[in-house]
Formats: C-alpha cells, structure tokens, sequence
C-alpha cells in the first residue's frame, strides 16, 4: 500500500498534542512525520510512533525545503499562523487542513464533517477548514434529522469547556478554584458561567455565535436556513454541551426522531431518562462520538423539538475531525 507524510503545525499546543494522540490511535499508512511548531520548541525531541522527532521551527525556508514530501499538513497554530503559512504548505505540495477560524467562510475552500458532507473535500483547492468545535458535533447530530424531516429553524445554547479557550482558559479555571484572579476570561470561571465566548459584534452576538450560525448553513448547504445561537463558557475542562431546539419541515415524532439519530457513524443515542441516563461531558471525554439525549417533542411551535448534544471539543470538535478529514484524503488518493 501506498504510504503519505503528514506535517502537524502546531505540534506541541493543546489541540496538536491531541493531534498525535488520534493520528497514533488510527494509524494511517504514513512513512514519515514532520512535526512543526514556533522557535520556543524548534529542536526539542518528541517520542511519537515510538521514533524520536525533532520539532521544526515553522519558517518558510523549512516549509519549501520539504517541498514534494509533504502529503496533508494538519494546522492548528491560531488564524494568522494559518494566513501566512497554509499557502506556502500548499506551494510545498501539501494539502492543508487547518484548525483555526481563518478559512472557514472562503467560498473555495471546504468546510467539512466526514458525517456530514464528506463529499466537499472533492473541490478543495489546497485547503479544507476544520469547523468551530460547537458546530462539528452540532451538525452531526443535525444532519440525520434534516435527511429525514427537513429543518425550518435551529435555536443553539451550548454549555462550552474552557478548554476550548487553550491552554490559558484551562488554567483560568484550575487556579479559580484556588482564588487565583483569570488571566484569560473577563470574569472568574471558577463556580461561573459567562455569556461571552470570543468578541462581542456590533449587533450583539459574539463571534463564536455568529460561527455557529454561518458554519451550520455552510456546511449543511443550506443558506438561507434560520439559525441563532447563545453560546456559554462554563466551569468544565473537556466537553462542549449544547441544548439545540430544531424546528422541521414535516410532522415528527419522538420515536421517529429517536430511529433517525440511532445507528449513524460517529453518534449515540444516550436516552433512558427513567434511569438518569443521558449524555453529559464527564462521561464524554477523550471519546471520538457525539452523544445525544434527552429528546423531547416541543408543543410551543409545529413539528418542533429539543435535543440535548455533547462531544469533547478537542478530540471530535478539533483533532479527531481533521485526522478524519486526512483518512477521506487518504482514500480518495488510494482510489486514484
């Protein structure tokens, strides 16, 4: 079998460290890896795939040295780092897939779920976007229901870890506990709530919110589909929750909305609220799958419901994705 190289940028941040942890738990058919980061880690050694692998300080002279031998370059260094250095990976012969917010809404580049519309990645250009965290495991559970029912209006709450704020949103919440005054977040996360994630827009929304909106209608490819949000961080490390009242365009039922979710890639049905049983982050974490419960008919709109969603937001809503994202590259190029 054909084997490929991956670059990993980024490698020794939050969501790269998770980045090798998924790759080495697939184990794809790749012969070699080359892991880059800023020149704070260039030359540190790294154990991974039980080989030692000097980090590479991200410049462009590295990145044009290995130009050819690189297949698909995994991103996740911030929007900027992506501005500059994705195109120069792709001058390199790379097909990129970043992590960060920077090419999301470009109309020539993908923005893709493997269980939503894998068929996306065929027109990339170079690059494909890796979706917000709060949108990846949305969608997921969104796409069935739109198959089999049609979608008029989504309404997002989400309940969002600190890890999705990095490194420095984890630590704000492990020192609060200790006092500590935040570092990251305006406000104490430690036994709080924030209404805030990213930066308020001039209609109110947040940036976070408005990702969500315009992320679900791209990657649904649905336009024109109604859509708001109100998105929250909360004192949990690993797990994004989200609360999501959809209303369809036909009739539905509890049991027909329960057999549309059950038996999907990459979703489980966790709803027996007889016994306490339904999805929470705890129970999520470090796991691939989107969890869905607590599902419920909503009699204050026709065909209306709620459904309840969790997934940890660093594996399915960053690293798991992307390395999901390489495996259809993988196949399309075993398949060529």
């Amino acid at each position: 079998m054909k084997k490929f190289n991956i670059a990993v940028v980024g490698a020794t941040g939050m969501v790269g460290n998770k980045f090798l942890q998924v790759l080495k738990e697939r184990n794809l058919p790749v012969e070699n890896y080359y892991l880059f980061a800023s020149s704070k880690s260039a030359g540190k050694i790294v154990d991974f795939m039980g080989k030692p692998h000097e980090i590479i300080e991200l410049t462009k002279d590295n990145v044009l040295a290995l130009s050819g031998k690189i297949d698909f370059a995994l991103f996740s260094a911030g929007a900027g780092v992506s501005r500059e250095f994705a195109p120069i990976f792709v001058e390199a012969g790379a097909t990129v897939v970043d992590n960060s917010s920077q090419w999301r809404m470009f109309d020539d580049v993908p923005l893709v779920v493997p269980e939503v519309n894998p068929e996306d990645i065929n027109w990339n250009k170079g690059i494909i976007a890796n979706p917000n965290c709060s949108t990846i495991q949305a969608v997921v559970a969104l796409k069935p229901l739109l198959d089999t029912f049609g979608i008029k209006r989504v309404v997002y709450s989400t309940y969002q870890a600190v890890s999705g704020a990095g490194v420095s949103g984890y630590s704000d919440l492990e020192n609060g506990v200790n006092g500590v005054a935040p570092k990251k977040f305006p406000y104490p996360i430690a036994y709080n709530v924030l209404p805030h994630i990213d930066v308020f827009m001039e209609d109110g929304y947040t940036k976070e919110e408005w990702k969500m909106i315009a992320e679900t209608r791209k990657i649904l490819h649905k336009p024109n589909l109604r859509v708001t949000a109100t998105t929250v961080r909360v004192p949990v490390y690993y797990g994004h929750s989200e609360s999501i009242n959809i209303q369809f365009e036909k009739p539905c039922t509890r049991e027909g909305i329960f057999d549309a979710l059950s038996n999907r890639d990459g979703l489980i049905v966790t709803d027996d609220v007889k016994n306490n049983v339904y999805p929470m982050p705890i129970l999520c974490e470090d796991k691939d799958e989107v969890f869905v419960g607590r599902i419920r008919i909503d009699d204050s709109v026709p065909s209306g419901a709620n459904i309840w969603v969790v997934a940890d937001n660093i594996r399915k809503g960053a690293a798991t994705n992307a390395v999901q994202i390489v495996e259809l590259l993988i196949k399309k190029a075993l398949e060529e």
